[in-house]
């Protein structure tokens, strides 16, 4: 093997390394290093770029493990037993990987089957993999917790070999990387205390597999806890393995430049004006991925695209979720075969699925951080030793600065940090329960598992016994009400017997909570996909939408389904959906900060930056550019009235919860009331006098002192609490959603985790979900950690005041988004461009 230590070959290395050879190809060096621990029985995290082949790292070294035990007979061996469990973040993902494994077990003549396991499954598929399981079962983090709910899992894992997370980058900063965890502390917990029966395995190996993450080593350390701190012994300490794939693979970046820069940016109008730039780029491609933020982006995007080049009608396609499964599994069938010029898509294709004959990506607007970048310009090239080119295209003139920000970033080689999430106390009572559904469990048997997860390694026996409580009887508020009671403990086993509730639990195993969904179809028949109930409420009949790239005429809402038909109107409402703004991230927004300092300097080398410098110059004759170490503040009056402009570059998410501490801190100092508005770069405070904010109190306004009390002093954490509780609430199995079909309305599902909350807060204020909603707030809404980082810096700077005459390139576009609320896009856009005319007289 290429660049490896020299080991005894053995009938696996052999079989595999003639395979390859077969092929033409040889192992990677890290595919070899892999191959080797796991038939050391070892544990680690593989890490390599997209299109690098980490899933042969993992699924190649399984199969030589399974011929090293098998020598003389590994072809013929047929019901194996499951063998290799290979969790996805994606459905999309499953079908390729699996089309992948079954290429090779078919040239190397093995019997082995590869099943795959997700809400898509047939019950009928479900049935003959319980009867008879595969050798690769290929599933999501919620089916492998309905396989943990039911009767007789243990037997499912008995002769399990290797556990292989894919995507671990993406799974380990939510709940259902939690998931994760909990599941592989039961799958260890079995092995470990359970007799091995089969002879020829050693205990069960856990593998990562990650592209794009910048704490590598606390990734492989959250996934393999259950491992290396040892669920009988908590001092048995171990390392695991990360083994990287060292490449010279290139990522190339573009960017696509409008013909005038503005002086004065907006966000998002000008990613449409530039459309027709995309046409020649797609043309010299074979195929392209043009990837927009938002679903509701996607749907204008793709008929701008067919307005502008319309002889591209049936060589291009739209992919999002909210596009119905067939659709969205042609166009991936459409993708492989290269039958596509063009798909216009959102995250649903972010992940390690092979396109090969994508040869470019697009994308339009912020990717908001380094890793979505590289993960999507991954996407092409999707090959050892092939470039992967990617193109930005900026919704406006600031943006360019991104493009400077974000190659410098793959040049320093350094991406985000995902933070592992910790006392999910919503998930642990899910879990707990999904056990007791099955074959119930000993609390001080689970606790022992529970605790050697990263996740709950610092939960004490107080919050464990609270767990159980609520888990038993509701809890100290909800003790006197029968259908919180969902436990029987019989001989020390907590089961769950009832079956209408054992039920419902399986239906709704699973952390991603979204509003209702609705089904859209045609009144002739034929599903298009679904939409928000949020956003149908608004429709009435005769109203003319947008989904799946087709204008739809509204027409009636019958057993939550939306009918509609087909529409030839020129005009139509496109969707939007919830929760569609992602932040600018930490390290991206550090990177933006350097690329200005550079600006305000004269450094413009680089193309993105010099077709800024009329930008710059007029900011800098306004106002001021500010170093990374500064913070920029400016004071101007309109007849608007009195704006702060404060710019950060830190993120929406902060710019949203520093305005509302500096109001508090401000109106404490003198009675004043403001109107908020913020973007990811700059916040504004607008009010109708003076704001008394001046070089005497900068410094203390911008404190980092007592952040945490003006934090809640001055938001209103207890609203934003109630809505996190909601999604506790579901995840947790306080409220059901309904059945299949049948979801409550989401504004009757909000009244009764509103009413739960408001129990809690009087009657059980130390209730572990009510205080998880508090925490969920203070960690993800408000960024409390990032927030302090900034004040921290800030203290460590400079902070710079300005008083322009007018606004500045930099304080219009956050001006323009305090607008929107009220004013329709068009309306908008007129006023805009009045406003600019006016500034550049």
């Amino acid at each position: 093997m290429r660049d490896h230590p020299d080991i005894d070959q053995t009938a696996g290395l052999e079989a595999i390394s003639g395979w390859l050879k077969h092929r033409g190809r040889q192992p990677f060096p890290f595919q070899a290093q892999t191959w080797h621990a796991m038939m050391a029985g070892r544990s680690g995290i593989v890490n390599a770029p997209t299109g690098c082949g980490k899933t042969y790292a993992v699924f190649l070294g399984a199969l030589i493990r399974f011929i090293d035990a098998h020598p003389s007979d590994w072809q013929a061996r047929r019901n194996n037993g499951l063998r290799l469990l290979w969790v996805t973040p994606l459905r999309a993902l499953a079908k390729d990987i699996g089309r992948a494994m079954e290429e090779v077990i078919l040239e190397l003549g093995m019997s082995w089957r590869v099943g795959i396991r997700n809400g898509d499954t047939p019950v009928n598929e479900r049935q003959r993999q319980k009867r008879n399981m595969p050798e690769v079962m290929i599933i999501t983090p919620e089916s492998l917790h309905l396989l943990l709910a039911q009767k007789g899992y243990a037997d499912t894992f008995r002769h399990l070999e290797t556990v292989a997370v894919d995507e671990w980058h993406e799974l380990i900063g939510g709940k259902r990387g939690v998931l994760v965890e909990l599941a592989v502390s039961r799958i260890i917990g079995l092995r470990q205390s359970s007799p091995i029966n089969d002879p020829q395995t050693n205990g069960c190996m856990v593998w990562g597999i990650s592209a794009t993450i910048g704490n590598l080593e606390e990734a492989k350390d959250v996934l393999l806890a259950p491992i290396l701190t040892g669920t009988h012994n908590r001092n048995t300490t171990g390392n695991g393995l990360i083994i990287r794939a060292v490449t010279d693979k290139k990522v190339e970046v573009r960017a696509i430049f409008p013909e005038e820069i503005e002086k004065y940016p907006w966000a998002g109008h000008l990613g449409i004006k530039l459309a027709p730039k995309v046409i020649p780029i797609v043309e010299s491609e074979r195929t392209s991925l043009i990837f927009i933020n938002t679903r509701g982006m996607s749907e204008t995007w793709y008929q701008t695209l067919l307005d502008v080049a319309p002889h591209w009608a049936g060589a291009i396609a739209l992919h999002h979720g909210s596009i119905e499964q067939e659709l969205r599994e042609w166009v991936e069938e459409a993708l492989h075969v290269g039958t596509l010029k063009a798909v216009v898509c959102t995250s649903s294709l972010d992940l390690g699925v092979d396109f090969r004959p994508v040869s470019t990506v697009i994308q339009v607007g912020s990717p908001k951080g380094v890793g979505r970048f590289l993960q999507r310009a991954g996407r092409s090239g999707h090959q050892p030793g092939e470039v992967s080119r990617i193109y930005f295209l900026p919704t406006h003139s600031l943006e360019l600065v991104e493009v400077a920000a974000l190659k410098a970033a793959i040049q320093e080689g350094t991406i985000e940090h995902r933070q592992p999430s910790a006392l999910c106390f919503d998930v642990l009572i899910q879990y707990l329960c999904t056990l007791a559904v099955s074959d119930g469990f000993v609390p001080a048997e689970i606790w022992e598992e529970v605790r050697s997860t990263w996740c709950f390694r610092d939960m004490t026996e107080d919050e464990w016994s609270a767990a159980l409580i609520f888990l038993r009887d509701g809890g100290q508020a909800l003790r006197q009400y029968d259908e919180y009671k969902k436990i029987e403990v019989e001989d020390g086993r907590w089961r769950i017997t009832n079956r209408r509730i054992a039920m419902r639990h399986r239906l709704h195993i699973g952390t991603i909570v979204s509003d209702a969904m609705l089904k859209v179809k045609f009144i002739t028949g034929g599903y298009v996909g679904v939409i928000e109930e949020w956003f149908i409420s608004k429709l009435l009949p005769g109203d003319v939408f947008t989904l799946a790239g087709r204008k739809l005429e509204f027409v009636m809402i019958r057993d939550m389904t939306v009918l509609v038909r087909k529409s030839n109107a020129k005009k139509s409402i496109v969707p939007s959906w919830m929760g569609g703004r992602m932040p600018l991230s930490s390290h991206l927004g550090r990177m933006l900060r350097i690329k200005l300092e550079e600006a305000g300097r004269g450094m413009t080398h680089e193309p993105e930056l010099a077709a800024l410098q009329t930008l710059m110059k007029l900011q800098r004759e306004l106002s001021h550019i500010p170093d990374r170490d500064e913070l920029l503040i400016e004071h101007v009056e309109t007849k608007d009235g009195f704006h702060l402009f404060v710019h950060t570059f830190e993120g929406r998410l902060v710019n949203e919860a520093m305005a509302a501490i500096l109001a508090w801190r401000i109106s404490r100092l003198h009675p004043i009331t403001f109107s908020f508005a913020m973007n990811d770069y700059s916040f504004e405070l607008l009010s109708d006098q003076p704001i008394p904010l001046d070089d005497s109190n900068a410094q203390e306004l911008f404190s980092a002192q007592h952040l945490t009390e003006d934090i809640q002093r001055s938001v209103n954490a207890t609203e934003m609490a109630k809505r996190k509780f909601r999604d506790i609430a579901v995840i947790g199995g306080l409220v059901f959603q309904g059945m299949p079909g049948e979801q409550k309305k989401a504004r009757h599902l909000q009244s009764s985790t509103s009413l739960l909350f408001q129990v809690f807060q009087e009657y059980d204020p130390g209730n572990i979900l009510l205080r998880q909603a508090y925490q969920e707030v203070f960690d993800h809404q408000m960024e409390e950690a990032r927030l302090r980082e900034m004040l921290d810096r800030i203290s460590r700077g400079r902070i710079v005041i300005t008083y322009p005459e007018r606004l500045t390139p930099f304080s219009f576009p956050v001006k323009v988004d305090s607008m929107r609320e009220s004013m329709s896009s068009e309306k908008l856009e007129d006023r805009v461009r009045r406003m600019q005319e006016q500034l550049e007289r």
